[in-house]
C-alpha cells in the first residue's frame, strides 16, 4: 500500500451499500445507517483542526489518535480513500517523518473533505437533513 493516495484513486470516498445490506435494506436499516452516517460526520472539520494544531505544537502521538479515531469512525462508511490516506499519515507521525506529514495531512484532509460531501449527498437524496453544525 502506497503511503500516499494517488490522484484520481479509484478507492471508494463513501459508500453504505454494504453497510445497508448486512443490516436487511429495509427502511429500518436506513434509518438506522442514517443515523450513523450523520453520526460520524457530525464533527465536520474539527478532528483535522485539532490535529493540525497537535502537529504544530510537536504533539505528533495525540495527532495520530486523533486520525485513528477519526479513520474508525468513517472507515464503517466505506471511505476506503479516508482510511488509507490516514494510515499512512499516522505511520508518518508514528515515525516522525516530518517532511511527509503535511502532504499526507492535505491528503487525509481531502479524502475527509469528500467523505462529508458524498455523506451529505446520500442523507440529501435518502429525504433526511444533516446534523446541524
Amino acid at each position: 500500500m502506497s503511503a500516499l493516495v494517488p490522484a484520481g484513486s479509484t478507492e471508494t470516498v463513501f459508500s453504505v451499500d454494504t453497510l445497508l445490506k448486512y443490516m436487511g435494506n429495509d427502511d429500518n436499516a436506513r434509518a438506522i445507517v442514517s443515523k450513523i452516517v450523520r453520526d460520524a460526520c457530525a464533527p465536520a472539520m474539527t478532528p483535522l483542526v485539532q490535529a493540525g494544531q497537535a502537529i504544530k505544537e510537536q504533539r505528533l502521538a495525540d495527532a495520530g489518535r486523533i486520525f485513528h479515531s477519526l479513520r474508525g469512525s468513517v472507515g464503517s462508511l466505506g471511505a476506503k480513500r479516508l482510511v488509507t490516506a490516514s494510515l499512512g499519515l499516522e505511520l508518518a507521525l508514528a515515525e516522525r517523518r516530518m517532511a511527509d506529514i503535511a502532504p499526507l495531512f492535505a491528503t487525509v484532509e481531502l479524502a475527509y473533505r469528500e467523505v462529508l460531501e458524498q455523506a451529505a449527498d446520500w442523507l440529501s437524496r435518502n429525504g433526511i437533513e444533516r446534523a446541524p453544525d
